[in-house]
């Protein structure tokens, strides 16, 4: 039995601890591709040189002197379209593992998405990571360019958005403190019944969408980087019926009070009366 929780523990332990490198190192990526942006808008082409993955197999026959000439171009294409003076920020990292070999990362590498921007427009750089060197493979920018979007509607959105999981807790507390069966059958409903989702995005604005089930109490966000934007919220099927169930019962309970309230009032009582004179 002891052995059994060992080899448990274990099989929990591996993924947590691969997943927490996996953050770890999707940050430094993120920092690194910063660090290699500003050096390349400089020109220092040595040091972007030295801050990729020169050792990688596929990358070891690379003449240096064509890499800084492409070097050259890619920061040509940068300044041309977005300027030097640059923000950046996370969007996201993965490992793509496909039955489409093609369509796999490396192995040993990361893919990961940063967003960059100046004051009116943004762009998004595909940058592939070596996990050993901690030092890039290949970086490139995807065909994206478009102005910054408002926030402020996209903020406004949200706190509806937010309205959604507290109404179904609401109703999942009322349900608690009823006496109805099977409550389990219950919150199950107002769980995963929040569906047509509407979502609005802040790159994308407004959509609908008919078959998307909202399972995390009516809500979904997304907030990384201007195209990874996004409220997604679902109608509260579930929530909406039982809060109506919930309230006709209360109805026919305070209707049903107010009966006999009644009927005790009219009924004639004797303790008051006197006994008549003979």
């Amino acid at each position: 039995m002891i052995r059994i929780k060992q080899i448990l523990l274990t099989i929990l332990t591996v993924p947590l601890l691969a997943g927490c490198d996996f953050i770890s190192n999707t940050f430094k990526y993120k920092d690194t591709t910063k660090v290699f942006m500003e050096t390349l808008i400089k020109e220092d082409y040595n040091k972007c040189v030295d801050l990729m993955a020169m050792d990688y197999e596929i990358a070891r026959n690379t003449n240096v002197d064509t890499m800084k000439l492409g070097l050259a171009n890619f920061r040509k294409l940068i300044v041309d379209n977005w300027g030097t003076d640059l923000e950046y920020s996370l969007m996201k990292s993965e490992k793509k593992f496909s039955t489409v070999e093609s369509e796999n990362t490396p192995p040993n590498t990361t893919l990961v998405l940063v967003e960059f921007s100046n004051i009116k427009d943004f762009g998004v750089l595909q940058v592939l990571f070596d996990d050993k060197s901690k030092k890039i493979l290949n970086i490139k920018t995807l065909d994206v360019k478009g102005p910054i979007p408002s926030m402020t509607i996209f903020w406004l959105f949200g706190l509806i958005a937010i309205c959604i999981p507290i109404f179904n807790i609401y109703v999942i507390r009322q349900i608690k403190h009823s006496d109805l069966n099977k409550k389990w059958i219950k919150y199950i409903a107002i769980i995963f019944l929040n569906v047509p989702a509407i979502t609005y995005a802040a790159v994308n604005g407004l959509s609908f969408n008919l078959l998307n089930f909202q399972i995390l109490f009516g809500f979904s966000f997304g907030y990384m980087g201007y195209l990874n934007s996004y409220w997604t919220f679902g109608i509260p099927l579930g929530g909406l019926y039982w809060f109506w169930k919930l309230k006709q019962r209360k109805d026919e309970v305070l209707e049903s009070e107010s009966t006999v309230d009644q009927n005790v009032e009219t009924e004639p009582t004797y303790d008051n009366l006197k006994p008549m004179a003979e």
